[in-house]
């Protein structure tokens, strides 16, 4: 038994020749609803920035991002593919970008940005994980419409099956599990832990960032198991694939930071 999968074309209208597709779409709606939250903290005082300065910033982190994602992607997914064509490194419009090191790359970006304009670098990676955690909810429904990175086979009720899969065979709809746990559940839980930290005495800078690789690590780590693997590496550790190598990388460095953070500095009062 499955359930067809929707007749959505990749392309939402054109104007002239410019297609203007469903998943730059996506990425268009968490952009905005990222900038809107984080807009709402400055405003609550809660950030020491100023719009302008959250203006410069999305730069930042855009580049961040990119740069990131297609370095790790080259490093982990494609070892030395783009050393025969490094022409097609820069080609990122034909996909190819690791979630992971976009976290690295905007990690840095975040870094970078705070030590020029002056303004503690946690409490900009904790606005990021707050405001940025929805957005992943709009991407994984963009790679849903595009028929891309789908489950492995499986009888359950709700399998699909995927248009771009060679098999076509029932698969997990796991772009539906990640966005639903990544960005609505993980984004609940961020959102809950600041309001309960904040009110009781016990947030301090950081917790938020450490927290968000910590969860988003576990259940990435869980829905891989749902995911098919990458095909040019398949399972790189015995049942493990390469993205839940790097989840664990995720979560160890999340409780090491939790275990930095609440050993070496006093307590914050809530602004």
């Amino acid at each position: 038994m499955t359930i067809p999968f929707p007749q959505l074309s990749p392309i939402a209208f054109s104007i002239g020749p410019i297609a203007v597709r469903w998943y730059g779409i996506m990425y268009f709606l968490g952009y905005a609803l990222g900038v809107y939250l984080a807009r709402r903290r400055i405003e609550r005082g809660l950030v020491p920035m100023t719009t302008p300065q959250l203006d410069s910033l999305v730069g930042y982190l855009i580049v961040g991002m990119l740069v990131g994602a297609r370095v790790i992607y080259a490093l982990v997914y494609q070892p030395g593919h783009y050393l025969s064509n490094p022409v097609e490194f820069l080609e990122i419009w034909h996909g190819g970008l690791s979630f992971h090191g976009a976290v690295i790359g905007m990690t840095l970006a975040c870094v970078l940005f705070a030590r020029r304009h002056h303004i503690p670098t946690l409490a900009i990676t904790d606005t990021l994980a707050l405001a940025g955690t929805p957005g992943l909810a709009f991407g994984r429904l963009g790679n849903f419409i595009n028929g891309e990175l789908y489950g492995r086979l499986t009888s359950v009720p709700w399998a699909m099956i995927f248009p771009n899969d060679p098999l076509h065979q029932p698969r997990h709809p796991s772009q539906l599990y990640e966005a639903l746990c990544e960005g609505v559940l993980l984004s609940l839980m961020l959102w809950s832990l600041d309001r309960h930290a904040r009110k009781n005495g016990w947030y301090r800078p950081g917790l938020l960032s450490a927290a968000f690789l910590v969860g988003y690590g576990a259940l990435r780590f869980g829905l891989e198991f749902t995911r098919q693997p990458d095909a040019q590496l398949g399972l790189v550790l015995g049942p493990f694939s390469a993205g839940q190598l790097l989840c664990v990388l995720m979560i160890v460095s999340g409780i090491a930071w939790l275990a930095i953070i609440y050993r070496a500095r006093p307590l914050e009062a809530a602004p």
